[in-house]
């Protein structure tokens, strides 16, 4: 299979890469990337520079001649579609980028992908389309969609233009929605890598509202398994919920870090609730269960200090993705907060 992979450089894409050439001698992927600030090039450098079954090229989803050029290649079975802006904060800050790419490119890449008449597209989403919970209860594939931030809002406008894409034209799209992932390469904007940056420097751990927040955790190979699924079995038109089967408050992943780590509690630090911010989120993942096979394979505690481990073992790559636009934002988030 050859596969066309978009947002390859981020987090989850470059762990999807990987984890796919590894298990399919037979694959090929070609990784599109814009490369923005969270999309390093360099997380897959030794593929680009060894391994004949996979091509870089740097480009935006939003642009039309550079897909429909891509496309052209008859060998191309399938779009896997992971990029997107994905931080609230950033998209409370400013939403219009995430509406640019996250609906605006994600519909171009459907309908470039339709013209050519590509065989399997799966589009990657996210388990915020579906707002918040209260104390009980899961998101199933049915729960309506009701996002509360831009960033959520801009992925829920992808997902109902998935939908439309099928229905209208029974064009063979898939929708994978995951919960909260962890793992290697994660960009330290996001909870755990920014933790554990802050932990071992001796900074403070800045922690919104009472930190009673609850996420549903996967470990990142696991959520990359279920869009392997989805894209070898899933039906044609479904959205697919995957999870971890991990509920845990925030402030009890921010206090098993700290005692993975060594460090002490005191470096908590509790700051204004963000904007919108959801209360709870908890998948139900049975259907892809009984239609795909899914299982997690990693719980949270054994997850977690694999991933810390990593950190530990690529302080180089840390440092490397601190640089720049990463450390001018988190200078300024810290000061709107002291």
């Amino acid at each position: 299979m050859k596969l066309l992979v978009t947002g390859g450089c981020g987090f989850i894409g470059t762990n999807f890469v990987r984890l796919m050439l590894a298990k399919h001698p037979d694959w090929s992927i070609i990784n599109l990337d814009k490369l923005t600030y969270a999309g390093n090039r360099l997380n897959l450098m030794d593929l680009e520079q060894n391994e004949a079954r996979y091509t870089f090229v740097q480009g935006d989803i939003c642009d039309r001649e550079l897909i429909m050029d891509l496309l052209a290649d008859q060998s191309i079975d399938a779009v896997v579609n992971f990029a997107a802006e994905s931080h609230v904060d950033r998209s409370i800050n400013d939403p219009s980028p995430f509406v640019t790419t996250n609906v605006g490119g994600a519909q171009n890449l459907m309908e470039c992908a339709r013209q050519r008449n590509i065989g399997r597209f799966v589009h990657v989403s996210t388990d915020e389309v579906y707002g918040t919970l209260g104390k009980t209860g899961k998101f199933t594939e049915s729960t309506p969609l009701a996002p509360n931030s831009p960033y959520s809002s801009s992925k829920a406008g992808a997902d109902l233009m998935a939908r439309a894409y099928f229905e209208t034209y029974r064009f063979p799209i898939l929708v994978t929605r995951c919960s909260n992932n962890y793992g290697p390469y994660q960009f330290p904007e996001k909870l755990i890598p920014l933790m554990f940056l802050n932990a071992k420097a001796g900074k403070s751990l800045p922690v919104y509202g009472d930190g009673m927040n609850v996420r549903d955790w996967i470990y990142v190979d696991d959520h990359c398994l279920g869009v392997e699924l989805t894209l070898t079995k899933g039906r044609e038109g479904q959205a697919y919920n995957f999870g971890g089967d991990a509920e845990e408050a925030n402030i009890t992943v921010i206090k098993t870090l700290l005692s993975l780590l060594g460090k002490p509690e005191s470096l908590i630090t509790y700051v204004t609730d963000r904007p919108g911010h959801d209360k709870r989120y908890a998948m139900d993942f049975s259907l892809a269960q009984r239609e795909l096979g899914f299982a997690p394979t990693l719980n949270f505690t054994d997850g977690l200090k694999k991933t810390l481990d990593w950190y530990e073992a690529n302080t180089e790559w840390l440092e490397q993705v601190q640089s720049g636009e990463y450390r001018t934002f988190m200078d300024s988030w810290y000061e709107e907060r002291a």
